[in-house]
């Protein structure tokens, strides 16, 4: 089994300038692209692997994290949401809910980013193993 994360981005500048680009104007735009979904296309070529996505939603969370599953081929997806009291970005405890490719939710309770970690390790081995 291997564990890999990322947090890459979902766009990228369209245009890279070779050197500094100067203050002339009052305002400024850059044009971006989309990446390549990585997760998708480790979906796409899925064997034998047991593949988590991670997932933050501002809006229709559940719904949102069951499309990713179905659209990314995942067996199990780590929603977070910003709508938790003490979870999120910035701060040292958080709240996640597993979903699985069965669509069974699992909320966790408000826990250290550590015990977080814990719980993603022994719902994989639970799952995988299953």
């Amino acid at each position: 089994m291997a564990i890999a994360a990322a947090a890459v981005a979902d766009y990228r500048p369209k245009v890279v300038a070779n050197q500094k680009i100067k203050k002339i104007e009052a305002s400024f735009s850059i044009e971006l692209e989309k990446t390549k979904d990585i997760l998708a296309s480790l979906g796409e070529i899925k064997k034998n692997q047991f593949l988590i996505g991670f997932a933050l939603e501002t809006e229709n969370e559940i719904e949102n994290a069951k499309l990713k599953i179905q659209k990314k081929n995942l067996d199990l997806i780590v929603l977070n949401s910003l709508r938790d009291e003490g979870a999120g970005f910035g701060k040292a405890t958080n709240k996640v809910t597993f979903i699985d490719k069965e669509f069974v939710v699992e909320t966790m309770d408000l826990k250290s980013k550590e015990a977080v970690a814990e719980d993603i390790i022994n719902i994989v081995i639970q799952k995988y193993h299953a």
